[in-house]
């Protein structure tokens, strides 16, 4: 996806702070639980194939250890000692996982009796057929390669969203439009013209439709975000790094 030159346009935010890190500490159940239920959704296929390629795990022992990683960030309160002064939330999570692929045998024999944590309904058949595609990190870029994947779940997060929401206002061709223009490579030969008459539509719409469904898409994707970063430095910095743009 080309994910620089579309989204000039600014948008505004509450000014939350560490919002996600705010509710996984929570004495509220359901705010817990959902800030779990957000924390999951980004990072399980980045967990996923970190730990299929750098840990060299075959599938099921990487389902494993999967599901175990998020088990202990619910029963051990894993993030209660992250410190956001000292690292990304995106690398501190990396280096906990790295402590439980190193030990595997002692997650094993958790899992074994049961752990007390339900089992995760994660596609993971979806994500297999995506590392087939990926190369193995090189030693010292593992960063890198847990911040590519990150940045792909949420563009995959906000697409859907951003499908969802158009669908529920009546814009579903505003969406197919961002699809064929800056998702799917094909969209390149294909004029507003012809894109006019495939929808239906006068190709003076197909510049408008597009600018809308390119501004609540960068939007989104903010949105996501903001919720995945611990400070307002970081929130701008992957903001630069994902869009190519200064957020407001």
């Amino acid at each position: 996806m080309h994910h620089n030159d579309h989204f000039g346009n600014r948008a505004a935010f509450p000014p939350t702070r560490g919002s996600l890190l705010v509710e996984l500490r929570s004495e509220n159940p359901s705010e817990r639980q959902r800030a779990l239920d957000t924390l999951l959704s980004v990072y399980w296929k980045p967990v996923y194939k970190y730990i299929r390629l750098k840990w060299g795990k075959d599938a099921a022992t990487a389902e494993d250890l999967t599901q175990d990683f998020f088990a202990e960030v619910i029963e051990r309160n894993l993030l209660d000692r992250y410190d956001p002064k000292k690292a990304k939330l995106r690398t501190y999570l990396r280096l906990c996982i790295d402590g439980l692929a190193s030990n595997e045998h002692k997650a094993s024999q958790r899992l074994k009796r049961g752990g007390g944590v339900q089992v995760l309904p994660l596609d993971f058949i979806t994500a297999e057929g995506e590392v087939a595609e990926l190369e193995i990190p090189v030693p010292g870029n593992e960063d890198d390669f847990f911040a590519r994947e990150w940045a792909r779940s949420i563009f995959e997060l906000s697409l859907a969203r951003l499908q969802q929401d158009c669908e529920e206002r009546g814009k579903a061709i505003h969406f197919k439009l961002l699809e064929l223009y800056d998702v799917d490579e094909g969209g390149k030969e294909i004029t507003y013209q012809d894109a006019a008459r495939q929808f239906g539509i006068k190709p003076s719409d197909v510049t408008n439709y597009l600018a809308y469904a390119r501004r609540e898409f960068r939007k989104i994707v903010l949105q996501q975000i903001r919720l995945m970063t611990a400070s307002d430095e970081e929130y701008r910095r992957e903001a630069r790094a994902l869009l190519g743009v200064e957020p407001s």
